[in-house]
């Protein structure tokens, strides 16, 4: 099970208690970047329960940051889902429609790679880089068309796997350049494997780069187990599960100090990757909601929730579980066994119902004679597993509490 942005108005002056409450970080724009800004917020709102800044199609930047601000005040959190190529993309647009929210489309390294095809040359991740770069732009041609707030994600990514995000950030800096917004909303880095230290140098030090470009941060502390698309921790000491505050804290502390930082922590809280039978998961989500006191406590701030929290390897999770920790911060979870099992059911379910005209080309139950075209189309079980795909994210949506948050 397992799924998690800072803003500002000046840089920061000193790094005080005061400078790190949420309210008081700055961000340095460009002339051209303020104007844009300052424009979108006198504009008519698009959603009537939302900011004005959030508009159909994907968020980026100031949006996206308000998105999350607002979902940690209105208690709800978007589904953060994994998608492998089109049919999964448009599923999660199609639902997020349906139920009447925000969603977030992740791509994993190996996801990339297979929208770019498994055969194409992967060296230097090469494909998993252009996969990735397809996919987000295939969103980004349809997704105002759903109507809806689309948030374009990356998922794990390990020390060794960070050339693959280098790759994926250089495509967002030249569409920065081009269109004064990066291609990307936000990226995920999993350095949990390594010393708290060495994780969070590394990740201000790509914060830096992000911020640069309006990209925002989600980072991992501590260790969500399981195994998920290349990320196998199913031996991992328990201990590691579990966040502590004092962890939480000195990230933010940490990456806070970079001028226009947005951030958001995927802190471990006894998630695991996949579905387990009960007793098996340990789930706390009372570590959040001490370490948001903790935090309030240390830093001075009126905010009874200063991190926004990401809730990973969600898959499975009892709706209790689940909303209790969006009482503590938690504004995305994500989710990926779940939905992967939606979809071959519904393709599972769309073969069992036309067996007989799936047996040949010509011949089935109507007669000798009669062409089966129309059921072995592909498009014909591949939709069937969109509808069961946007199905099961309409009842994630539910137990989110995401639903009909935009009007």
């Amino acid at each position: 099970m397992k799924f998690s942005f800072v803003s500002v108005l000046a840089l920061l002056a000193a790094p005080s208690a005061n400078a790190f409450a949420p309210s008081t970080f700055g961000v340095q724009r460009s002339p051209a970047t303020s104007s844009r800004l300052s424009a979108t917020a006198v504009e008519t709102k698009a959603f009537s329960k939302l900011p004005a800044t959030i508009k159909p199609g994907v968020v980026t930047g100031k949006a996206l940051l308000d998105l999350l601000e607002h979902a940690k005040t209105a208690g709800f959190a978007m589904p953060g889902v994994n998608i492998v190529g089109s049919n999964s993309i448009n599923s999660c647009m199609e639902a997020a429609k349906a139920y009447g929210g925000p969603i977030m489309v992740t791509f994993s390294k190996g996801g990339g790679q297979y929208i770019a095809g498994k055969a194409a040359d992967n060296t230097d991740d090469k494909a998993s880089i252009a996969g990735c770069i397809a996919g987000a732009k295939h969103v980004r041609e349809v997704a105002a068309l759903y109507g809806v707030p689309v948030v374009l994600h990356t998922d794990h990514c390990q020390k060794a796997w960070l050339p693959w995000i280098d790759g994926l950030l250089k495509a967002s800096e030249e569409y920065y350049a081009a269109h004064g917004e990066p291609l990307f909303s936000s990226h995920m880095l999993d350095l949990s494997e390594e010393p708290l230290e060495e994780n969070i140098a590394i990740c201000k030090e790509y914060m830096e780069k992000f911020a640069k470009v309006d990209i925002l941060l989600e980072f991992e502390l501590g260790v969500t187990g399981g195994e998920e698309d290349g990320v196998d921790n199913t031996d991992v000491d328990s201990s590691r599960l579990y966040t502590q505050p004092e962890e939480v804290m000195y990230a933010y502390e940490q990456l806070s100090q970079v001028p226009n930082a947005m951030f958001t922590c995927a802190a471990s809280f006894g998630n695991v990757h996949g579905v387990y039978a009960p007793g098996n998961v340990d789930l706390r989500p009372d570590i959040l909601h001490n370490t948001q006191k903790y935090m309030k406590e240390k830093l001075g701030c009126e905010d009874d929730k200063p991190m926004k929290f990401v809730f990973h390897g969600g898959s499975g999770s009892s709706v209790e579980d689940i909303q209790y920790a969006i009482e503590a911060g938690v504004i995305k979870m994500n989710i990926d066994t779940d939905t992967q099992w939606g979809f071959w059911d519904g393709m599972r379910a769309y073969e069992a119902a036309n067996r007989d005209y799936l047996q040949a080309q010509i011949g089935n139950p109507d007669g000798a004679d009669k062409p089966n075209k129309k059921y072995y189309d592909p498009r014909m079980s591949l939709r069937s597993g969109e509808e069961a795909m946007r199905d099961r994210l309409i009842q994630a949506a539910k137990d989110l509490k995401c639903e009909n948050v935009l009007d």
